[in-house]
């Protein structure tokens, strides 16, 4: 078994322990599952460092539910920035029990916390997965669940996260209606 199989092993492991159940699975292992898969399609000669990260993106995401923060914007970042801290140490626990380099912690830690975005290709190529995840498996529920009004705004955060390039692929794999679609030119 390689390092690679032996961290992907141990993040799913830790997925499978998800109490959501999402199409017969829990919720956490086929979100990393659905992020490898992406990840496959849109950088097949990615690192294993970004394999990694894209795999353990969501690790444990449950033990640290929403609702244990104010639920409104500024709650939903302090969330989402703890939930990055966490699930960077978790995953470096993991490659260091898989015998990673101190190097390839470092940067699967960076990608997880998205230090350097907009900067970084690695961490730009996380963040185009995470988009391309998120619009072909949660969108169209995520959508059903949130008043229109407030969709402009999201379609307009995700699209803005994105490299030019991955807004580009989105126009090309996805139909989306014009007044979605004019995010992703921009």
């Amino acid at each position: 078994m390689t390092q690679l199989d032996t961290a992907f092993a141990a993040i799913d492991a830790a997925n499978a322990k998800d109490p959501t159940p999402e199409d017969g699975q829990p919720a956490a292992l086929l979100y990393g599952q659905r992020m490898t898969a992406e990840q496959q399609r849109l950088f097949p000669d990615a690192s294993e460092p970004l394999r990694i990260a894209c795999r353990g993106q969501h690790i444990e995401r449950w033990t640290l539910p929403r609702e244990d923060y104010p639920m409104d914007r500024a709650g939903y970042l302090q969330w989402r920035q703890e939930q990055g801290r966490r699930h960077a140490r978790r995953v470096a626990q993991i490659m260091e029990e898989a015998q990673y380099s101190g190097e390839d912690i470092d940067r699967v830690q960076k990608m997880l916390t998205k230090q350097g975005i907009k900067r970084d290709p690695e961490v730009q190529a996380l963040e185009d997965v995470i988009c391309f995840t998120f619009i072909r498996w949660y969108l169209g529920d995520f959508m059903a669940e949130q008043p229109d009004d407030k969709m402009p705004r999201i379609i307009e955060r995700t699209a803005g996260k994105m490299s030019p390039e991955g807004r580009a692929r989105v126009l090309e794999e996805f139909q989306m209606p014009e007044h979605f679609a004019h995010y992703f030119r921009e």
